[in-house]
């Protein structure tokens, strides 16, 4: 399914491909709960996460468990680590936009070593092994080689959690809209990330995001052949969330130039 060679990483994979059975059942969605403005748990987060740690610690005892609906305060990076999001995209599931993913990562010392991004509604399966390449369905995946940025097509989000910043967000989007082709969003930021990876999207921007949401996908993106960074090109952090950009690197100097203006 994956072109995997390594066991955990293919057990990790097979872990997250059954999970997604429990999100495309149109009456999965039983119980939601606000955690904050625009931010949402349902069920199905809490039983893709129970069911995910139960399949993870089973493959790796020892590994801790980084989640969105768990405390993570006490973790050490330093160590080897999963990193989930059970449900990314959990306003597009709660109105059944059947555009939502199960993103799992492995980070060691710091560093993601395995990222795996799950859309079970188009059965598309995302997954790559540092210094082994990026695959979708086992099939060996690139970065889109466009370098003209008015050839382009970029995501870009719209924060609906911090509407302080949506001046800010929406004007970014005007401004890449304006040399570019076309702008998307569609409310997954680990399938964005995808996207580009697979050279749907040359170019990715989002001001507000939480580790557990690109950790995986930026993996993805590197052994395409692109590049994930914070907006100003450093590197992004897993212990604390932030802003994104990601391109297929031709377009990277060009899309930092916009969003510095």
């Amino acid at each position: 399914m994956t072109a995997l060679t390594d066991p955990l990483a293919e057990g990790a994979v097979q872990a997250v491909l059954a999970a997604g059975k429990l999100l495309t059942d149109p009456t999965a969605v039983q119980s939601i709960r606000s955690k904050g403005e625009t931010d949402y748990v349902t069920n199905v987060d809490v039983a893709v996460q129970a069911f995910l740690r139960e399949r993870l610690a089973a493959l790796a005892p020892d590994v801790q468990f980084m989640a969105e609906e768990r405390d993570n305060s006490a973790l050490d990076l330093t160590r080897p680590c999963w990193i989930l999001d059970p449900v990314d995209g959990t306003t597009n599931l709660i109105h059944q936009f059947q555009h939502s993913a199960i993103s799992l990562a492995l980070a060691e010392g710091g560093q993601i070593i395995f990222g795996v991004v799950y859309n079970p509604y188009t059965e598309e399966c995302f997954a790559a092994c540092r210094g082994g390449g990026a695959f979708r369905n086992g099939v060996s995946i690139q970065v889109s080689a466009v370098s003209r940025l008015a050839d382009s097509l970029l995501s870009t989000g719209t924060v609906p959690g911090r509407r302080d910043l949506a001046d800010t967000a929406f004007r970014q989007m005007r401004a890449l809209y304006d040399r570019c082709q076309d702008v998307r969003r569609t409310g997954c930021a680990s399938l964005e990330l995808c996207d580009v990876a697979c050279g749907r999207l040359e170019g990715y921007v989002e001001l507000v995001l939480q580790p557990w949401d690109y950790a995986a996908g930026m993996l993805i993106v590197a052994e395409a052949g692109g590049q994930v960074t914070a907006l100003g090109g450093a590197p992004l952090s897993l212990a604390a969330g932030g802003p994104l950009l990601a391109s297929n690197g031709r377009l990277r100097g060009a899309l930092q130039t916009i969003l510095k203006e």
